[in-house]
């Protein structure tokens, strides 16, 4: 038998010692995998490339079967995404799970028939990375302890809140408390939330929990898992999993129950502004039952100053927007679409539509806070000394709506969500407009 037959026969064996092996016996065994031309070793060999660091031989081997040159894992990882044509060898998914497993065995539950078949799940088992952490040990804040506005004398007046009201009921929940966390389990005036926030792509996003396709609010926790450089979550009740930044059941039973999550809004301020508007608030308390560096600014600190992405993602045209500005992005009427939040340097109020709604939003790049609520036909908002107001009437905002001064109109608000433009361009991309000057 020649070499390159062995090698054919023999695929499987070959592909799982390429990640075993080190120096000569490494180098020999990629090339009699490159040797057999079939891309559907890519995917392998794009994996191979973050166990093994960036192997030479690997990236070398990579980049033949590929057609370019990639430098690295996360060059190798976007090319991939780019290239959705390419089919794993049959071989692919034993390795993947049995580097999974390696790392922790918990992250098999996850992929157990029928449900992690290529078939059932709804992202590619390829896109799908470890982001470093075990799974569920990035802890949830479930039903956490909070304080009133005037006892949390932890916060600094600049401190960003996420800030979310439903009948009545007004919570803060700190980002410098949230990165660390990532997921919070509540029930805010009633309704039954999560407030998901993945730090890498910029967005928290507020979800009702309590689905049709489930008798009892879900409870969510952190796989450890990423897609795209966009957090992969997971109900406790399934074992399903979700993606954070569409709501979206991807692997598991709740795929077949189609579960999608609506979104609430929320809304990025100030703690001085927040606590302004809602002097009655409550806000996390600083005793999570975790130790943590909850210090303004600590957490991944680097990583919010740099303009460059900790995990791949495809990034798509940068000539308007790079990857980590600010968006604001709506998308559960039916259409959606993207503001810049520089676009609120010219102007704090913005009067526009999505698909066939109208809408105002009140923002303030500064704070990465917007406001986005329906307007009557014919209706254009505009911000007189400090009061909202149209032709012949002034309007007092509020979390859930834009009120009359009279009492006698409602409009209702919208929900939205800010992160950062590559995780919403990768996401919606063409489905959705970007709104300009």
């Amino acid at each position: 038998m020649t070499l390159h037959a062995a090698a054919k026969a023999d695929i499987a064996k070959l592909s799982r010692q390429m990640f075993t092996v080190q120096g000569e016996e490494k180098r020999e065994i990629v090339e009699q995998l490159v040797a057999l031309k079939d891309k559907s070793l890519i995917p392998t060999f794009v994996l191979a490339m973050r166990w093994t660091r960036n192997n030479i031989y690997v990236g070398d081997a990579l980049s033949e079967l590929a057609g370019e040159r990639l430098y690295d894992w996360h060059d190798a990882y976007v090319w991939q995404e780019r290239n959705p044509q390419i089919v794993p060898h049959e071989s692919f998914r034993g390795i993947k799970l049995w580097l999974l497993g390696n790392t922790d065995k918990k992250f098999l539950d996850l992929f157990m028939p029928p449900y992690g078949s290529r078939e059932r799940m709804k992202i590619r088992l390829e896109e799908i990375a470890w982001g470093g952490a075990l799974f569920d040990k990035i802890p949830s804040l479930d039903k956490p302890q909070m304080i009133s506005a005037a006892w949390a004398a932890y916060l600094k007046p600049d401190d960003l809140v996420f800030g979310a009201e439903i009948n009545g009921d007004a919570r803060a929940y700190p980002l410098r408390i949230m990165g660390w966390h990532e997921m919070m389990n509540d029930v805010i005036g009633g309704v039954p939330v999560a407030l998901a926030y993945c730090t890498l792509c910029g967005a928290g996003i507020l979800f009702e929990t309590q689905t049709e396709a489930a008798s009892e609010p879900l409870v969510f926790g952190s796989t450890g898992l990423l897609y795209r450089s966009n957090k992969l979550m997971f109900d406790r009740q399934t074992k399903s999993v979700w993606n954070q930044f569409t709501g979206e059941p991807v692997i598991g039973p709740m795929v077949d129950r189609q579960g999608k999550l609506k979104i609430r809004p929320l809304t990025i301020t100030t703690w001085e502004r927040w606590k302004g508007r809602h002097p009655k608030s409550k806000v996390l308390s600083l005793n999570t039952g975790f130790f943590r560096n909850y210090d303004s600014g600590h957490v991944y600190r680097e990583y919010f100053a740099s303009p460059d992405l900790m995990f791949p993602a495809a990034v798509g045209d940068e000539s308007e927007l790079v990857r980590k500005d600010h968006v604001f992005g709506i998308r559960q009427i039916g259409a959606a679409k993207a503001w810049p939040l520089d676009a609120f340097e010219n102007s704090r109020v913005i009067n526009d539509q999505v698909g066939q709604t109208n809408v105002v939003l009140i923002g303030d790049a500064e704070t990465r806070t917007v406001r986005a609520y329906e307007r009557g036909e014919g209706e254009v908002f505009e911000i007189n000394n400090t009061t909202l107001a149209t032709k012949n009437t002034a309007w007092i905002m509020t979390e859930e709506f834009l009120i009359s001064a009279d009492g006698k109109s409602r409009r209702p608000r919208v929900a939205g969500h800010v992160s950062y433009w590559f995780a919403w361009d990768n996401y919606l991309g063409v489905k959705s407009e970007l709104y300009s000057d």
